[in-house]
């Protein structure tokens, strides 16, 4: 099936070639359960009338020109060569069907490159044990813009016509505790100040400052170790209840404070009386730097002046983790995550990253 429209080759953005190089070759990897067995057939039949398979970026191919640049070419699209069935266990030795589908991805990252000689996805479909996985090259786009795509690829059980809710946008109200002149001012100084604490570390860490080595610690050639990929499960009642706990907490204060209070346990468990109290773990977050925050409409991510455009439009910012001892208060973590979290949001730090990012790319090139 050939793709809607005739395009002439399109460049890649700076982030998208930046992901295809050999040492940041990055691919999504999403797991989907189904409830009823699995319709091969039917679900190839979805995935070509769906925004996904009718969408440009999945219907072209990477090429580069004789200077090495590289370009989307429209193409055919193969729907047998993208869709993989497999139709037995992918572990006999494992009746949970949770870890043997996890074995399975894990030994993918780091077997199975995604082929260029087709565009970069491809959905593997564990029909023994109802489970879909998603295999989509970072250079195709971000999470907002992917997991848009694949939410307006679903339909509501009670109408198959009408297309899912997005998150509404959220509503805030003004505070006038302040002066507006002497509150703006205060806000501007507080954010340069700390844009300008925060890209200084930022550049420092990049290029001089090295955190300590720990268990969790990389090392030469640590993207083609072995891999073990295992689920974690939270019940967001209980993180709504932790959020109570800390005034204009958010969710994602959460899980930064269960990150931070899991790697110090992990760290109390395998490296006991070897760690200082306050050791620091420099950990990196993803922002979306659209204009508006959360999952779009499809059609607004793909128009060409609009300010929440497909691709990949984010920025990094650094997370410092610190290593305190067994027997700290958990509601500690989340209490110095929630302060990191508020001081990062109100700094330009994100922006800064996304920004030399791309005029490196562009003037210096992917190696540099």
């Amino acid at each position: 099936m050939a793709c809607p429209g005739t395009f002439s080759d399109e460049p890649l953005s700076p982030a998208g070639r930046l992901f295809l190089q050999r040492k940041t070759d990055v691919v999504i990897h999403c797991i989907a359960r189904t409830k009823n067995p699995i319709d091969v057939d039917g679900a190839k039949a979805t995935i070509m009338s769906s925004p996904m398979g009718q969408h440009p970026r999945f219907c072209s191919l990477l090429v580069r020109d004789e200077n090495g640049f590289e370009h989307w070419r429209k193409t055919r699209l193969d729907v047998d060569r993208h869709v993989i069935v497999v139709k037995n266990r992918v572990n006999e030795d494992e009746e949970d069907d949770e870890v043997a589908v996890n074995r399975y991805v894990a030994d993918l990252s780091v077997s199975s490159p995604l082929s260029t000689d087709k565009p970069l996805w491809e959905v593997h479909l564990l029909t023994a044990h109802k489970h879909l996985v998603f295999r989509i090259h970072h250079s195709l786009g971000d999470g907002i813009s992917l997991m848009s795509m694949l939410m307006a690829s679903c339909r509501k059980v009670s109408d198959p016509d009408a297309l899912p809710m997005m998150v509404p946008e959220k509503t805030t109200e003004k505070r006038r505790d302040s002066p507006w002149l002497l509150g703006s001012m205060w806000g501007f100084l507080k954010m340069a100040w700390l844009t300008l604490v925060f890209v200084l570390e930022f550049l420092l860490r990049s290029l001089f400052v090295s955190d300590r080595k720990t268990a969790v610690s990389g090392g030469d050639g640590v993207e083609l170790w072995p891999r073990k990929l295992a689920t974690a499960k939270f019940l967001l009642d209980d993180m709504k209840e932790v959020k109570k706990a800390i005034p204009n907490t958010t969710i994602n204060d959460v899980l930064f404070g269960i990150v931070s209070c899991g790697l110090s346990r992990y760290l109390d468990h395998r490296t006991p009386n070897a760690l200082h109290e306050g050791l620091r773990m420099t950990g990196v977050a993803m922002v979306n730097l659209r204009a508006k925050p959360g999952l779009q409409e499809i059609s607004k991510l793909m128009k060409d002046d609009s300010e929440t455009r497909w691709g990949n439009r984010f920025g990094v910012i650094l997370l410092p983790v610190f290593y305190h001892k067994r027997g700290n208060d958990p509601l500690e973590y989340l209490k110095r995550a929630k302060v990191m979290v508020d001081r990062k949001k109100q700094s330009l730090e994100a922006y800064f990253s996304y920004w030399i990012g791309d005029l490196t790319m562009t003037l210096l090139g992917a190696k540099v």
